[in-house]
């Protein structure tokens, strides 16, 4: 597996496969053919499906528009490379407007891209394990925990990059709770995180502590979807589960940074296990592949914070994902908001109570992380493509006209 550098980037929403990937695509395909005469670029399937609410069009012109340069942008929804469901081919024209080079590149989740025939973009592989299996029978002998083993395969600097991973985190939810209005984009979609942070107010212990989790995932969300600055986790469609879950324990908890730095390790460390072994991309599994992942992801950190052992954290995990199979990726208008906000809200209470069901057992029980994680990636690949951000399918279905 590669670092969980990879997994975890700082970035601006709405989405890492939609608008993340995309601009790191123009801006080397521009840094390739500076003196080029004009761009042209064509989207295929989910990336030209849902672009236009995803601002890639925007993303990608904004980068190659720096050449002063004319720049045309392609759409056919209805071709699907068969690498990925997320392609795009980058060509340069000549001054009489023809082709001269083209490069075919897939967004393959989480702002990750693979070129054609090529593997991941970024650093080569650091773990050498790549199982959970294998991860937590080495923990349960040798005694470490897995934020242990992340730091011995990324070494001691990786908690450098944590930090600035957890204060983007902490920016994110302070923004989120202190600003209302309206969300961009036709559905004209009111923010709720800072209603719901006050409102938790008022309640008891109990419902306070649901209502301040509710806030801080919907506060992430709705920057994400916004534009603003947020970390993929995995992706920035599930952006707001581990920062809602984290930031709550670490405000009502208080758990020390270094603390929160470990569970980051350890949810990085699941996140990129399904990302190796599967797909994090709603394009190419459906939501089960961001919110599901990110809510398996929160609550293998939840557990690490209040001391699981290794057993017991692979179990939180393994349920936080477990029941999200199946989701479908079905965004209303092509924008991260319906349903994409709400769940994230409902995927970081989730966590919690994966967390806390784990920790009533020893766990050990049937179904591995593995396993399902096979299952996750078998279930999304029977999904139909319009199940898989098109914005023809499901909830999206009956607003197409909007």
């Amino acid at each position: 597996m590669k670092s969980i550098r990879e997994l975890y980037r700082i970035g601006t929403g709405p989405s890492s496969s939609h608008t993340m990937g995309p601009r790191k695509a123009a801006e080397i395909f521009l840094s390739r053919h500076p003196g080029a005469k004009g761009f042209e670029v064509t989207l295929y399937g989910s990336l030209a499906a849902t672009g236009e609410g995803h601002m890639t069009d925007v993303a990608i012109h904004d980068v190659l528009s720096r050449a002063n340069v004319p720049v045309n942008i392609v759409w056919k929804p209805d071709v699907f490379l068969p690498q990925h469901p997320n392609g795009m081919k980058f060509a340069t024209l000549n001054s009489a407007g023809f082709v001269e080079e083209e490069w075919t590149v897939f967004s393959v989740g989480g702002g990750a891209l693979e070129y054609e025939g090529m593997q991941h973009e970024g650093a080569g592989e650091i773990y050498t394990m790549n199982s959970m299996t294998e991860i937590m029978n080495y923990c349960e002998r040798t005694g470490h925990n897995y934020w242990e083993y992340v730091e011995h395969c990324e070494g001691p600097e990786i908690y450098d990059y944590l930090a600035e991973v957890w204060q983007a985190m902490k920016d994110a939810v302070q923004r989120g709770i202190n600003r209302d209005g309206r969300l961009p984009g036709p559905l004209n979609l009111k923010r709720k995180a800072l209603n719901y942070y006050v409102k938790a107010g008022g309640y008891r212990d109990n419902l306070k502590s649901r209502g301040l989790v509710f806030a801080y995932a919907l506060a992430v969300s709705e920057e994400n979807a916004s534009g603003g600055v947020i970390v993929t986790a995995p992706t920035c469609g599930s952006c707001g589960v581990v920062p809602g879950v984290l930031y709550h324990l670490w405000k009502s908890r208080n758990f020390p940074e270094r603390q929160v730095l470990h569970a980051l390790a350890t949810a990085g460390l699941v996140g990129n296990l399904v990302k190796h072994n599967a797909s994090i991309s709603g394009a190419d599994v459906g939501c089960q592949g961001e919110v599901g992942v990110a809510c398996a992801m929160a609550a293998a950190a939840a557990s690490q914070l209040f001391g699981g052992s290794a057993a017991q954290i692979e179990y939180a995990a393994e349920m936080g994902l477990e029941h999200h199979l199946g989701m479908t990726c079905d965004p209303v208008c092509g924008l991260v908001q319906i349903p994409c906000i709400e769940r994230n809200a409902y995927a970081a209470a989730r966590a919690l109570d994966a967390n806390i069901y784990a920790s009533f057992t020893d766990g050990v029980h049937r179904v591995s992380f593995d396993k399902l994680v096979q299952v996750m990636k078998e279930t999304g690949h029977d999904l139909p493509s319009l199940y898989k951000e098109t914005g023809i399918g499901g909830l999206a279905k009956d607003y197409q006209q909007m």
